[in-house]
């Protein structure tokens, strides 16, 4: 498949922060040093989405259930983002997410969350049928099994998604190493 170079390089304009379902019990059934992980790269790019000023915006899966979303993450989130529940895998089964993507003029999405294989993987495939490019920050996404963990990146990325890491996306969005913002986001990956 032949893919222009524009493909696998998220549009800052149009470029918005998905979190999905980093809720407390979900997370306390993921590998404890990979969670920690995810947490820390999502912190990063909760704090970049900021600095760039990207839309980000939260999912929780059946939080009565789950849990709310980490105390880091709601911290380093603000009082500004609320999450959207939901009970569907995908986000994309939600009105009020789909509503969200639409009033931000979101075509790139930059993806991260739980579980790969299951809400993170539904959610990448339905934005890539509704016509968005998905950016799966691979370090900021786990599951339970490392083997559904690949297997999900695996299909993914042959569905077209583009697959790299947190620090790729950010320093693709910056494009730059010079001013402010560079400053900022280098400190925070660093």
């Amino acid at each position: 498949m032949d893919k222009s170079i524009e493909h696998y390089i998220p549009d800052h304009q149009s470029t918005a922060l998905v979190v999905v379902d980093i809720q407390e019990r979900l997370a306390a059934a993921m590998p404890a040093e990979v969670m920690a992980g995810v947490v820390r790269r999502t912190e990063i790019l909760i704090a970049a989405a900021r600095e760039l000023s990207l839309p980000v915006i939260l999912t929780e899966q059946y939080p009565r259930g789950l849990g709310v979303t980490v105390p880091s993450l709601q911290a380093a989130l603000g009082s500004d983002t609320h999450p959207i529940e939901k009970l569907t895998f995908s986000c994309c089964g939600v009105e009020h997410f789909n509503a969200a993507l639409e009033n931000h003029a979101v075509r790139d999405v930059i993806l991260c969350g739980i579980e790969t294989h299951v809400c993170v993987y539904q959610t990448a495939l339905d934005l890539l049928g509704g016509g968005r490019r998905v950016f799966l920050a691979a370090d900021a996404v786990c599951s339970r099994s490392r083997q559904n963990h690949k297997l999900a990146l695996k299909n993914m990325r042959q569905a077209g998604v583009v697959v790299g890491s947190s620090e790729m996306f950010l320093f693709q969005l910056l494009k730059e190493a010079r001013g402010d913002t560079f400053k900022a986001i280098s400190r925070l990956v660093k």
